[in-house]
Order: structure tokens, then C-alpha cells, then sequence
């Protein structure tokens, strides 16, 4: 069965609204998504393993994932930290997205003093040592050994970009791809390129696991300047960017899912844009019912 999820809504002061975890876990919901974006010109930004925190000391059962953890951004050490303090707190709960970061120019990034470059390289040398950390096995790092406790279970990984280097490295290091902002004649192209690098480097194909966002309310305005967007700022080709969001009711949602299913996804988390949140949340819930 595709797995589905999505992120929180906002309450009326701006802030994620933790209180609706249990919502989503209530409607059958198989993981909480929390994107890791912060800027730093003023766009409100959350800090992810904060909110992921909080969802868990709400919640019993829903998965709770990062989608995507910007790696540049942090030392090795500390994101195995965090990474093992939320597998305690929620019972082996974290699903762990990860990728190279998409504002390395913003004032945020500058401010931590993350790399602006090579930060694939980055990407991979945490990767390389983060499962040994999270056992709390003696690990090298920066020149000196570690060992952090108490041991937890490594969560499983997943790297975010729809690039060749996103898949090489998925398929070398994690146990799932997350491309986004992809239609499924899309996915279904880099599937076949996916398959590909796997059979070259010798190892098993990763899960996929694709992010988008959908529009649920009937906002045709929203969706048009989202497919602007995407045409403008991503450089996504306008034949490809018009059928990126998913819109509809829930017979129209489960066609887009069976969809992504029919080109490979095992598991698809949307983000839910304007209109009623809750009524959104539903109608996705009874979507992903119906595969």
C-alpha cells in the first residue's frame, strides 16, 4: 500500500499547529512531514527537530519526517544527537529526509557559517558516519573519536533532490529517494535512470518517496501562481509544471496517487495549500484509502 503524508497547518499567530498531529494520526495518516526550511530575511521559518519533538509527545503511533534535513547546515555529531534523542522520545518514529539544502545563499546560511559550496561533499561525509553515531558506536569525526548515548536504531534515510547526484547518492548511502515537485510521466522517466545507477554501483534500488503539493480547496488562483512559480523560479518546463500540483476532489486525488503509484512511488507526502485545512486533510485521507 503507498504510504501517505503531509505537514501541519498553521495556527491563526503563525506557528505550526502541533494540536492537529493528533488529527492526522486520528485520520490514518502514516507519517507527519516537517520541511527544514529557514531563511533568515524574515520568512517564518521553524526549526524542524523542535516541531517533530512536539508532534511526537502528542502522538502514539504516526511516523514523524523530516522532509528534508538540510545537512550543510549542521555538524555530523549534533544531527546524530538529535537524530537519537527523537528516536527515544517517540519510540522509533523518525523517517529521516535528508539533502544538500536549497537556500545557500539566504542570510540564515551565511549566519551558521554553512558551507555555500560543495555541499554535496558535505552531504555525503555525514552520511558516511551518521549510522554509526545514532548506534553509538565509536565513531571518527572531524579528527577525534566519538561515541554518543544511548544507542538508538538507525531511522531509515532518505535523500531528497530530483537530480542524477540526489539518486547516486540515495542509492549509496539511504534506503529511499525523495524527489519533489515532479509529475508522475516525470517520475516515471527518472525511475528508469534510478533503476540504472543502482545495477551499475551493484545495490538494491531505493524506496521513492515523492513530495508535492496539493490544492484540495478549489483555489484555481493558488494553483495558477504555484505553476508559475515553478516555470519561473525552478525552471520546471510549463508542460511539466502544469502537472505538478494536485488538485480535485477525492476520485481525482486517488487517480494522481494510483498514478505515482503506476511510476514507481511507494510513498507520496503533499503539502496541504490554502483553503480549509482540515477539509484538505479528509478528502487526502480518503484518497490514499482507496488504493
Amino acid at each position: 500500500m503507498m504510504r501517505i503524508s503531509t505537514g501541519l497547518p498553521m495556527t491563526p499567530t503563525g506557528v505550526p499547529d502541533v494540536s492537529m498531529a493528533r488529527r492526522l494520526e486520528a485520520l490514518g495518516y502514516d507519517a507527519i512531514s516537517m520541511a527544514d526550511v529557514v531563511v533568515g530575511d524574515g520568512t517564518p521559518g521553524f526549526d524542524a527537530p523542535l516541531v517533530l519533538a512536539a508532534a511526537a509527545s502528542v502522538t502514539e503511533r504516526i511516523r514523524l519526517e523530516f522532509g528534508v534535513l538540510s545537512l550543510p547546515l549542521r555538524p555530523a555529531a549534533w544531527v546524530a544527537a538529535q537524530i537519537q534523542t527523537l528516536q527515544h522520545l517517540s519510540g522509533d518514529r523518525i523517517v529521516l529526509g535528508v539533502g544538500i539544502g536549497g537556500f545557500p545563499g539566504s542570510p540564515f546560511w551565511r549566519a551558521a557559517g554553512a558551507p555555500p559550496r560543495n555541499r554535496g561533499r558535505w552531504t555525503d561525509d555525514v552520511l558516511r558516519v551518521l549510522p554509526g553515531l545514532v548506534r553509538g558506536e565509536p565513531t571518527e569525526v572531524g579528527g577525534a573519536e566519538v561515541t554518543l548515548g544511548p544507542a538508538a536504531a538507525v531511522p531509515p534515510i532518505f535523500v531528497g533532490g530530483n537530480s542524477e547526484a540526489a539518486m547516486r547518492r540515495a542509492v549509496l548511502h539511504g534506503d529511499g529517494w525523495a524527489p519533489s515537485l515532479i509529475s508522475p510521466k516525470g517520475l516515471e522517466q527518472r525511475v528508469v535512470r534510478l533503476r540504472e545507477i543502482a545495477g551499475e554501483l551493484g545495490r538494491p534500488v531505493p524506496s521513492i518517496t515523492v513530495g508535492g503539493h496539493a490544492f484540495l480547496g478549489g483555489d484555481q488562483a493558488a494553483v495558477a501562481e504555484f505553476t508559475r512559480r515553478l516555470v519561473e523560479v525552478y525552471e520546471v518546463a510549463p508542460e511539466e509544471a502544469a502537472d505538478v500540483p494536485v488538485t480535485g476532489g477525492v476520485e481525482q486525488v486517488a487517480e494522481r496517487l494510483h498514478a505515482f503509484a503506476e511510476a514507481g512511488a511507494d510513498a507520496v507526502t503533499l503539502n496541504l495549500d490554502g483553503g480549509d485545512w482540515i477539509r484538505q486533510a479528509e478528502t487526502l485521507a480518503e484518497a490514499g484509502n482507496k488504493l
